[in-house]
């Protein structure tokens, strides 16, 4: 006897339209997000530009919504791996204020020396053995954001103080 699939399957209810709020708060319930960053992802389902910003404006005066606590998050989980250049550059990217930028950025200089050294140990552990491998390490330390200064004094050795 054949079975009729169409006659056991219950019926699929329309999937309802998540309201703007609802969007907003799944993506700060999931990370922190800048300002420019949520607004970007929500413009595709405001109605209006004068809705988003309402919404904007909501979310940043009941204190769900923070650049300074996005740049912080940002900071604190970038700042074991890469340099204050990188960091500066990716807090551009998310459209965070330019004084909030120079803020986290002084912040990150005072300990670039230490924490690019932590990178170059957990990568090379071993100061280089000719020109090639100073150029490798060079070249992994830059493309981490690490100045050049700090650059030359881990990968010499003479960051030791």
């Amino acid at each position: 006897m054949a079975v009729d699939h169409d006659a056991t399957e219950l019926p699929r209810r329309p999937r309802k339209e998540k309201s703007l709020l609802a969007r907003a708060l799944g993506y700060l319930a999931r990370r922190e997000h800048s300002r420019a960053e949520l607004s970007r992802k929500l413009s595709l389902h405001a109605e209006t530009a004068v809705q988003l910003q309402r919404l904007l404006d909501q979310l940043e005066s009941e204190k769900l919504l923070s650049d300074r606590r996005f740049t912080d998050s940002l900071v604190r989980s970038r700042s074991e791996r890469f340099g204050a250049a990188r960091i500066r550059q990716e807090l551009r990217v998310h459209g965070i204020d330019d004084a909030l930028v120079r803020e986290a950025v002084s912040d990150l200089a005072r300990t670039e020396r230490q924490r690019a050294r932590a990178v170059w140990r957990r990568k090379f552990g071993t100061p280089p053995a000719d020109a090639a491998e100073r150029a490798r390490q060079v070249r992994f330390l830059a493309q981490r954001g690490f100045s050049g200064e700090v650059i030359r004094r881990v990968v010499s050795g003479r960051d030791e103080d």
